[in-house]
């Protein structure tokens, strides 16, 4: 019956367009290929402009790690690629990443929809490589050429600097949880590394369970976990006493790879409330999956939002265009978590809905996310006063045209009535720092190491760098 029910999930997973074909799979793999090329390439040029010996620009190298989803084999057939590229130390991330191989790749045909996202938390690049999503972050190693068989687990990757190294953490973690989970054939990992934890953590205790099993155990597990109780793989990275509070997280998942070294979380009273609360429907929903009637569909049913709650806080952002817009929506999504901890102040708990809503009406470039409210607080209907504090804090060191951004308190009656609403599927669209405008006066920008080679191009505005071809 176990066997029975594995197949039932996973033909599920197929007819639910989650599982890649072989064809998907192989565009995958040549757009990897690919990009490594392209890489190479680019980082024997970087060599030459710095005036290396010939014999250093022939053998030198970068390398392109894949991570995320991709890495662990749980990808969907619209999944994104989460590849990190590992440039050696005369390879800077302003200037030979962000500009040098931006322009690169700008130039390629096969690339389209290429976006920097310099100041993020990660920095990376954005683009599609033969119709495939890449994300690409840099980080710059301590080493003159780096082997495509680099071993990131070796101390070679310590005493870089930070932002590298907090892109190493999602390969490095990777790494960690295939070498800490047998029998990986049936593991099945869910997007997100706070999640893949999570999971190899039941994989590693139960590996010659079945995929319908470890489903139930997962959802059992972590629906009774006594958080702030720590997850952890490796059990002799146990934190000292007090550690784990001077964190300061609700919900504490410790990487594999590095001691006391935890996931990075945003996580509030609030969305610890709502990730507690699906583990909790998970577990009642799979506590008898042996049952002749069980359903793996029920389990992924849409969250009833307009059900759920009567009142929400709905967020407009909107710019005279959509290219200021990409810029706005990223900044303001980057600190959401200051909106969503003032909204717990004023009127307890509140439920981000993630997903973009667009309003047809407004005549300009908008985006609208609509969070719901706790029931039984209805004494808060002015967000005014949050709007004031949040535009405040948004405000200080954002670089572009401030635009638009308006709260309003509306019930569950003013909610669109041309989308499904409770059709929840969390992809927000991303915010991307805009395309450079080919018309727009420019000025140079001058190599650090060759004082007469120019790399790229600012707007002369001085907003915001739009590096163009050389």
């Amino acid at each position: 019956m176990e066997e029975e029910t594995s197949q039932a999930l996973l033909q599920f997973m197929v007819n639910e367009g989650l599982v890649p074909s072989e064809e998907d799979e192989l565009k995958r793999k040549e757009a990897i290929d690919i990009l490594r090329q392209i890489v190479l390439s680019w980082i024997k040029r970087v060599a030459w402009q710095r005036g290396l010996p010939k014999d250093q620009v022939v053998n030198s190298s970068a390398a392109i790690l894949t991570y995320g989803s991709y890495c662990l084999g749980a990808h969907g057939s619209d999944s994104d690629i989460d590849a990190l590229c590992l440039g050696p130390s005369f390879a800077t991330m302003s200037e030979d990443f962000f500009i040098v191989l931006r322009n690169v790749l700008q130039n390629r045909s096969e690339v389209s929809e290429l976006h920097c996202v310099k100041d993020a938390k990660a920095p990376l690049m954005c683009f599609k490589l033969n119709g495939i999503s890449i994300d690409l972050p840099y980080a710059q190693l301590d080493i003159l050429t780096v082997p495509d068989n680099i071993d990131i687990l070796n101390p070679i990757s310590r005493g870089i600097e930070e932002t590298s190294w907090k892109n190493l953490s999602g390969v490095r973690a990777n790494l960690r949880i295939l070498q800490l989970v047998p029998n990986v054939e049936v593991v099945g990992f869910f997007g997100g590394i706070h999640i893949a934890v999570l999971t190899a953590y039941v994989c590693q205790r139960h590996p010659n369970a079945s995929v319908s099993s470890l489903m139930s155990i997962f959802f059992e597990t972590f629906a009774l976990w006594p958080w702030p109780t720590p997850v952890l793989l490796v059990e002799e990275m146990l934190p000292v006493s007090g550690e784990v509070a001077e964190i300061g997280s609700l919900m504490p998942i410790e990487l594999p790879c590095s001691p006391h070294e935890f996931c990075h979380s945003n996580i509030t009273k609030s969305t610890f409330q709502r990730i507690r609360a699906e583990f909790l429907r998970g577990h009642a929903h799979t506590e008898d999956i042996l049952r002749p009637d069980f359903e793996w569909s029920s389990l992924f049913d849409t969250f009833p939002y307009s059900k759920k709650y009567r009142r929400f806080v709905r967020i407009l952002l909107a710019a005279s265009n959509q290219g200021e817009l990409g810029n706005w929506v990223g900044w303001v999504k980057s600190r959401f978590r200051c909106l969503l901890l003032k909204l717990e102040e004023v009127q307890g708990l509140c439920d981000p809905n993630p997903t973009v809503y667009v309003d047809p009406d407004l005549g300009i470039p908008n985006t609208v996310f609509y969070w719901g409210l706790q029931p039984g607080r209805t004494n808060f209907r002015d967000a005014g006063l949050v709007e004031e504090y949040f535009m405040k804090h948004i405000t200080n060191g954002y670089q572009g045209s401030i635009a638009t951004l308006e709260l309003s308190i509306v019930d569950s009656a003013q909610l669109p009535k041309d989308t499904h609403f409770d059709s929840v599927n969390g992809n927000a669209s991303k915010g991307y720092w805009r395309m450079f405008d080919c018309n727009q006066h420019r000025i140079p920008i001058y190599s650090d190491y060759l004082p007469d080679y120019v790399v790229g191009y600012m707007a002369i505005n001085g907003d915001s760098e739009h590096p163009t071809v050389t």
